[in-house]
C-alpha cells in the first residue's frame, strides 16, 4: 500500500480575499487538520474566500463536510464562499451529493477572484 503524502495548505491573503489552495487527498486523516486551519483563516477573513481545488485529486465525504461546515460558518459571518478548479473526481462527488447547487462553483481562480455572489 502506498503511503500518501499528508496533504499541504497554502494560504495567500489579499485585501478582502483569501484564496486558500489544499494540495494533496482531502480524506478523513486530513480532513481534522483542514478544519483547523480554516476556521483560522475565517476567524481572520472578511469579504470573499475562494477554495482553489486544483491540487486535490480525492475528497472523501469527510472533506465534503468539512467545505459544508466552512460554508454555513461563511453564510454566519456573511463572507462569500468560492471553490474553484474541481477536478472531475472531486467535483463528482459534489454532484452525487447534489452540492454543486448549493456552493457556488467556479472553472478558474480568476473567475472565482471576479464573481461577487
Amino acid at each position: 500500500m502506498d503511503e500518501q503524502a499528508p496533504m499541504t495548505l497554502a494560504i495567500d491573503r489579499h485585501d478582502n480575499l483569501v484564496v486558500i489552495r489544499p494540495e494533496g487527498d482531502i480524506d478523513l486523516a486530513s480532513s481534522p487538520g483542514l478544519r483547523s486551519q480554516l476556521r483560522d483563516v475565517l476567524a481572520s477573513a472578511n469579504g470573499k474566500i475562494v477554495v482553489d481545488l486544483k491540487d486535490v485529486p480525492y475528497m472523501d465525504s469527510s472533506g465534503v463536510a468539512t467545505l459544508v461546515e466552512l460554508l454555513q460558518s461563511c453564510r454566519r459571518d456573511q463572507i462569500e464562499l468560492i471553490l474553484c478548479q474541481l477536478g472531475e473526481r472531486v467535483l463528482s462527488v459534489f454532484q452525487i451529493a447534489r452540492l454543486d447547487g448549493v456552493f457556488t462553483i467556479t472553472e478558474t481562480l480568476e473567475t472565482a477572484m471576479e464573481t461577487n455572489g
